[in-house]
């Protein structure tokens, strides 16, 4: 069975402070994008000035996984794509746990409580990487954020829970969660050894 399914996140060129407030996230600009694509199997980056290529993924309609996606990264990203991404099949895991949990948590707390490691970064190294013209540094950091969602993803689609860090207290949460390695707009295969019964 194909796999159209995408694993995202961007980096932005600005800050909230240097656009005038949360109101302005077009103005934050992307640096980079980073993709985990499933049908080739690979982790892919695009510069600003490759979007275009983006695009081209997007056009085959898969499902977009991300973390904090829906607010932030696809609001900053429609302005590159010429139609509407809310067309796409999303997954939000920011979204879904909060939704279970009534809080929103951080994508750095769920890695650490669910796969043991932590970011390799902030936001705001991204945005400093960008300025000081250190792209490979950016690249690096834009990719090991998409390999832990899509780690984090796919943990969630196997065990039907994740785990992450309250702010407060030393114990680990757990939030129940239910989705499947697929794209929901794709029907399922019928197992070839089954249909020959």
């Amino acid at each position: 069975m194909s796999r159209n399914i995408v694993v995202f996140d961007i980096e932005t060129k600005n800050a909230f402070d240097d656009v005038g407030g949360r109101n302005n996230l077009q103005a934050l600009q992307i640096s980079v994008l980073g993709a985990f694509i499933y049908d080739i199997n690979e982790y892919r980056i695009y510069e600003e000035k490759e979007l275009k290529e983006f695009e081209k993924i997007l056009q085959k309609k898969p499902l977009l996984v991300g973390f904090n996606s829906r607010r932030f990264d696809v609001p900053i990203l429609q302005p590159y794509i010429r139609f509407d991404l809310k067309a796409l099949s999303q997954l939000d895991i920011m979204e879904e746990l909060t939704n279970v949990l009534g809080h929103r948590v951080s994508l750095d707390s769920v890695a650490q409580a669910t796969l043991g490691r932590s970011k390799s970064g902030s936001g705001m190294d991204a945005i400093r990487f960008w300025k000081n013209g250190e792209i490979e540094k950016l690249k690096k950091y834009c990719l090991d954020d998409v390999r832990i969602t899509k780690e984090i993803y796919e943990y969630g689609a196997k065990h039907g829970e994740l785990f992450y860090t309250p702010k407060f207290g030393t114990t680990k949460g757990r939030a129940p969660v239910r989705w499947k390695i697929a794209n929901p707009d794709e029907k399922e295969e019928p197992d070839k050894q089954q249909s020959l019964f």
